[in-house]
């Protein structure tokens, strides 16, 4: 991660380069920056703002499991 970091690789190439999203990252939902995660149409945009709502998630306490809903 410290690599990309480094890098200054753009979001759209660090998604590009991922190797998989996880299966249930459609089920994210919630609001993040004033936006409903699963209402954003742009595919790159509601895929930043999944993994916000992911680290924001995770930082409250919530398990990685709950998120995902697994």
């Amino acid at each position: 991660m410290q690599q990309q970091i480094d890098s200054k690789i753009s979001f759209e190439a660090f998604f590009a380069q991922a190797p998989q999203m996880h299966p249930n990252a459609s089920k994210i939902t919630g609001v993040i920056c004033g936006y409903r995660v699963e209402e954003i149409e742009h595919p790159l945009m509601q895929k930043i703002r999944q993994l916000d709502k992911l680290i924001d998630e995770l930082a409250k306490g919530k398990a990685m499991e709950k998120i995902l809903r697994n």
